[in-house]
Parts: C-alpha cells; structure tokens; sequence
C-alpha cells in the first residue's frame, strides 16, 4: 500500500514536471526562429566584444554603454575582468568607444559588474549616471556623476536596501530617485531557478529614494527593462517571460497604476525611449532558450519599434532580427538622429543608419 501511494505522489510529481516544462518551452520561445530584417546600413562597433547590455543616449548624442555583465547561467567571454562603461559620441562620422575612467576612493572597481543603467540632468546641467551593480553577485545601485572634461566617473555613492534584492534596470526620476525592477523575488541561485522553470511571477519594481523605499507593481514574469514616458506621465516596463510591456500611470506620490499590457510574440529587455516622439525602442530575444549560448544554436537577435502605444491600436515594427550569425543575444536598443545603435548581452554591438 505505501509503495503504491508512493508510485502515485512520483507519477504525479513527474506528471507536473512535464506539465511545468511545456509551459517553460513556451515562455522562452523555444522553438522560435525569425527571417532576417536588418537596415541598409549597419556595421559593429569597434572595441565592443564582451557585452553592451545596456545604453543610455544622452540629448547631445553621447552615449554610455554598460559592458562585460556577469549574469549567473550566462555567457562571459572575460570572466577574470571587471566590467565597465564605454562613451560612444554618435555625432561623429564613424563613431567609437573610449573607457571612461572611474574615480573615488571608496569604490572596488575589481567588482565592477555593470548591468542596467540610466541617467539624470540637474538643473545645473550636471549629468548623473546610475548604474545597477553585482559584486559577488549580489545587487546595489551605484551613483556617479558624469566628468565630460576628463572623461571620467566620479563615484559618489552605493545604494543598497533590502527591497532591492536582484535588480535588473532602473530608471532615473531624480539623483537619487529611481524606479528598480527586481527579475527575482528569491536571492539564492537554487530558489531563482525553481522560480523561473515553474512560472511563478513573483518579480517586482520598487520606487527608492533616500526617504521612501517601496514595492510599487508586483506580479511579474521576470521584470526586466524599465523606462519613463518623455513628459514623465507614463512608465514601461518589459515582462520577459510573459512577452509584454505593461504600461503604468505615475503619480504624483510615486505611486503607479496600471493602464494596459501590450502582448508581444518575444522576450522583451531593455526599453529606450525616443525623447521626441515618445515611441518605445525594445532589444528583445526570439528565442530565449538559446541565451543559455551554445555555438552550435547562438543566441539570436530582435529590435522592435513600438507607435503610440497609449492608444487602442498600437503600432509594432520589426527593425531588426537575425538568428545569431551576426549579432549575439540582443538586450537593447536606442535612436539618436536616425542612427540605431543595438547591444547585447555578451558579445557585440551594432551601428545602423535608419
């Protein structure tokens, strides 16, 4: 009798497991490839081989590029170094990158683990960068204010708190005010795997500043990419597992409210924002399973353009997509002055005149 109930609890349980792995396969796309679409013109960036997981265009064209992320289960092609941040001026001809020095004395730099970043302009024309930070895989936020003389970083402060666990991207809505999307709700490696293969949307986005820290939207299938709306009014945020954007009302007390999902057939990342048309900028995944990297299947490549997407009928563009011969695991992507520049998890960057 006990062996029999305990055949049944294992059928069960293995029954569940191949329920749960048909839901997951579904969830990263698995079994998704894409036609290559791609702009006339579009060549890499030199310098850029170890990731460009994020990018940040400032009005003026420059550009800071976050590089060399060190993301559990994913690939690094140079382990034993610490990441860093690239400045890219796309007002020149044939742009390239240059290393901007980081300064302070009380940052680690060998930890320097880089992975989505945002910026903010104060009154005074200063030019914060924040970015989200794994040292020994844990999360902080580090503050830095931009040195354009020197081309350099000053580091001014971490942020660490207890409701920023496994953050992903944040989005700046003043020097020390953030929005953050947490892609786990568990800390342990073991626990976030079991979170993610059984679907259990538990992610969430917190509003941080020095006075007030809170959870202000919950229930996600992997909060990944955050942006706000260029009059403030509106903040994005990319569910990847769940291959939606939702679209949330900001008010006046940082609280949020959610106005709609758009429903997309990718894994979206990152979300840049043009500043004068307001349309979404989307570095996406077609296939997630091949993140996971193999050279066999390489991790392949998508952009989507989102139009108006407050309205009833938004309008989605593919812009870019490729199956990996190219470009690697693309996580973002940015338009400054008809120019697009793409970056990805790991490997390359790419530079496409629209």
């Amino acid at each position: 009798m006990a062996k029999s109930a305990l055949l049944t609890l294992f059928g069960l349980g293995l029954t569940l497991l191949k329920d749960h792995q048909s839901s997951y396969e579904a969830r990263f796309n698995a079994f998704r490839e894409v036609e290559h679409v791609q702009p006339p013109n579009c060549k890499l960036v030199k310098g850029i081989e170890t990731g460009s997981e994020d990018l940040e265009i400032l009005p003026n064209g420059l550009t800071f590029i976050s590089c060399g992320l060190k993301y559990p289960g994913i690939k690094n092609f140079e382990s034993d170094k610490p990441g860093k941040i690239l400045l890219m001026d796309l007002n020149e001809d044939d742009p390239t990158v240059l290393e901007l020095k980081i300064t302070g004395s009380k940052f680690n730099l060998s930890l320097f683990n880089p992975h989505g970043i945002t910026t903010f302009t104060d009154e005074d024309n200063t030019v914060y960068l924040l970015v989200v930070n794994h040292p020994n895989m844990k999360s902080t936020v580090e503050l830095f204010k931009f040195q354009p003389e020197e081309k350099s970083l000053l580091h001014l402060k971490t942020i660490k708190h207890k409701l920023l666990p496994s953050v992903n991207d944040i989005v700046a809505v003043g020097p020390e005010h953030f929005y953050a999307t947490n892609d786990h709700y568990f800390v342990e490696p073991c626990l976030k795997t079991w979170e993610v293969y059984l679907g259990l949307a538990w992610s969430n986005v917190v509003y941080y500043s020095p006075n007030e820290v809170r959870v202000v939207a919950d229930g996600f299938d992997f909060a990944n990419g955050i942006n706000i709306s260029p009059d403030g009014k509106y903040v994005y945020i990319a569910e990847l597992l769940a291959h939606k954007i939702r679209v949330y009302e900001k008010h006046a007390n940082w609280t949020l409210t959610l106005l709609k999902s758009l429903d997309l057939n990718t894994l979206v990342d990152n979300i840049s924002v043009d500043p004068v048309t307001g349309d979404l900028w989307v570095g996406c995944h077609p296939n997630g399973m091949r993140i996971f990297y193999s050279l066999k299947s390489p991790p392949g490549s998508e952009v989507i353009q989102i139009q108006n997407i407050l309205t009833e009928e938004p309008k989605v563009t593919q812009v870019y997509a490729e199956n990996g011969t190219v470009l690697q695991g693309s996580t973002v992507a940015a338009v400054y002055k008809g120019k697009m520049l793409i970056g990805t998890v790991y490997q390359k960057a790419l530079y496409c005149e629209l």
